[in-house]
């Protein structure tokens, strides 16, 4: 998770103290706070130009889509968060010490991320023999941002997580994940990466500061 944390800061190659430094915001972090998560597994019903969920409205379109899901039978819609807590304590952070928050912050972005990790190793887990593709979010590629909404409708997220998409398609509370993974019974050797294919490439802090999520 620490190094996770710098990679959010844009900071690599850091100093022994701000590494400290990260490390025992990220301990603390996650003595406090557990990612929830939610998922549902659905089968896909490839179109001409969509790929749809059965049993749900969200509808993926665009080459990303396509490329992740090509050979899959199904897919798992995925949502996670650290809830209104960490919103809470970041918002406190930031009004006594902004630079601890900055910390904070990244560490919130790498813990989330952690709770995704743990729902796939949960998902390949039930579906022994599936090869698992990458996990891609809106906002990913060409897959709209405008997903999210759906996504978390079929996953009862309000209910099941307390997360809700606000009117500009972001996810509340802040620290939260929405994501698809294709299960296939072929072994997945391809992989789409980079800010190339990030809708978010140009407003993104780490693709400015020269650096990348690794997503």
């Amino acid at each position: 998770m620490v190094e996770e944390a710098l990679r959010y800061l844009g900071a690599g190659d850091a100093p022994e103290d701000l590494r400290r430094q990260v490390a025992v915001e990220a301990k603390a972090l996650s003595a406090s706070l557990r990612p929830r998560f939610a998922y549902r597994v659905c089968e896909l019903d490839f179109q001409s130009e969509r790929i749809l969920l059965r049993g749900t409205a969200v509808v993926l379109t665009g080459t990303t889509a396509f490329r992740m899901l090509g050979s899959c039978g199904r897919a798992a819609l995925l949502a996670c968060t650290l809830g209104t807590r960490f919103d809470l304590s970041l918002a406190a952070m930031q009004a006594r010490d902004m630079a601890r928050a900055v910390i904070l912050d990244a560490c919130g972005s790498a813990l989330v991320e952690q709770g995704c990790d743990g729902a796939e190793k949960e998902l390949a887990a039930r579906f022994p023999g599936q090869y698992l593709t990458d996990r891609f979010s809106p906002g990913y590629g060409d897959l709209p941002l405008s997903l999210q909404g759906n996504i978390c409708t079929a996953l009862d997220a309000p209910r099941r997580l307390g997360l809700h998409v606000t009117e500009s398609s972001l996810l509340n509370p802040v620290k939260s994940v929405t994501a698809v993974v294709g299960l296939s019974d072929q072994p997945q050797k391809a992989r789409i990466r980079g800010c190339t294919y990030c809708q978010m490439r140009e407003s993104c802090a780490l693709h400015k500061g020269g650096n990348h999520c690794e997503n």
